[in-house]
């Protein structure tokens, strides 16, 4: 895990500043200061923008990745749907623990909602499935999992580090959910990135195992392990 680690320390420092920086934040803010934050500071460009970047933490692009991947090796593309799975399941599962009300249903409650400026032809979601957000722990997961293959390269890792926060901040900004669910799911996210490297780590194979070999395209494409 320290090889990892070192390997990734600017994907992973950056994901430790964020934690830290959040972390304070979350302790000098009320639950929806940050909704209000983004409400009051709408444009025509972030509302567009943020509308379509939310999608870079869903299927296609785990799609896109798990191909990309079949030209390089084999064990990596298998690593892209298995982070889907898992990030699937732990959501699952800790939405139904924790039954948070999403951001539309907590300011219906204190009849705060009119003071809200929505993002048109988003459709908002009601309900207790706030916390975490699934979108931004699958981000985290996913470009987590690809920085850590592409790991030693400052640019992808800073990169991929700054996708990843921009589909948490596409969630509070849509009013899907607040800073908090942002906060934990990105930290559960890059767990679940670590965890799963370091596991597929483990398995020892040849270089000429099929593990180790694209699937698709003849010449093998050397990628740090």
């Amino acid at each position: 895990m320290a090889k990892i680690i070192r390997a990734n320390k600017y994907f992973l420092t950056s994901c430790l500043l964020f934690f830290i920086f959040g972390g304070i934040l979350l302790s000098q803010i009320e639950k929806p200061d940050t909704i209000f934050f983004f409400s009051e500071r709408r444009t025509a460009f972030s509302d567009l923008f943020f509308l379509y970047f939310t999608k870079v933490g869903e299927e296609f692009f785990y799609l896109l990745f798990f191909i990309v991947f079949l030209f390089v090796k084999v064990r990596y593309a298998i690593l892209i749907p298995l982070v889907g799975v898992i990030v699937s399941i732990f959501s699952s599962i800790l939405k139904s623990y924790f039954k948070h009300d999403r951001p539309l249903m907590f300011l219906e409650n204190l009849d705060l909602d009119g003071q809200i400026n929505f993002v048109e032809g988003v459709e908002l979601y009601t309900g207790q499935t706030s916390f975490p957000s699934g979108h931004t722990m699958s981000g985290f997961a996913l470009y987590g999992i690809v920085a850590f293959i592409m790991s030693g390269k400052r640019i992808w890792g800073v990169l991929l580090f700054v996708i990843a926060l921009l589909v948490g901040l596409s969630r509070i900004y849509l009013v899907q959910h607040f800073f908090q669910d942002v906060y934990v799911g990105a930290m559960i996210g890059v767990l679940i990135a670590l965890v799963i490297y370091q596991l597929q780590n483990q398995i020892e194979t040849d270089a000429d195992h099929w593990l180790n070999q694209p699937l698709i395209g003849k010449k093998k494409i050397e990628t740090r392990a």
